[in-house]
């Protein structure tokens, strides 16, 4: 597992982490039940607080993308990559698309080829199923 934490970017660590090891699962890189690093190991590797690194953990665990298990390694959960969409992630999704549909617009870009773009992140970024 490789994560970089970048200075410049305006998302917190903690999110920089959580965004990038969910990355990394969707592009079959980390796969179910896969262990990740200790809160130790992986604040030493990237040269953060340890309680940055523990919030994130927390964070994919609320989401159900890890297991966290005391005296256990965390680990990629089972249904990382095909879990069920909750209710309240499916609204923050909506938040997020519509959050970027307005930068769009901003930048003169069609409603359709907002979409044509989407569909091709999606292609691109997307993993062909097992």
């Amino acid at each position: 597992m490789l994560l970089t934490i970048h200075p410049e970017d305006p998302r917190p660590i903690y999110r920089q982490i959580t965004d990038q090891i969910k990355e990394q699962i969707m592009a079959g890189l980390l796969r179910p039940g896969e262990e990740l690093p200790s809160v130790r190991e992986l604040a030493a590797m990237l040269r953060v607080n340890m309680h940055t690194v523990h919030r994130a953990y927390q964070e994919l665990k609320d989401q159900g993308i890890v297991l966290m298990r005391l005296g256990q390694k965390v680990r990629v959960a089972a249904n990382a990559r095909t879990g069920a969409v909750r209710e309240e992630d499916r609204a923050r999704l909506k938040e997020e698309i519509r959050r970027l549909s307005v930068v769009a617009y901003h930048l003169g870009l069609s409603k359709e080829d907002f979409l044509r773009l989407v569909t091709e992140v999606l292609r691109a970024d997307t993993p062909k199923e097992d």
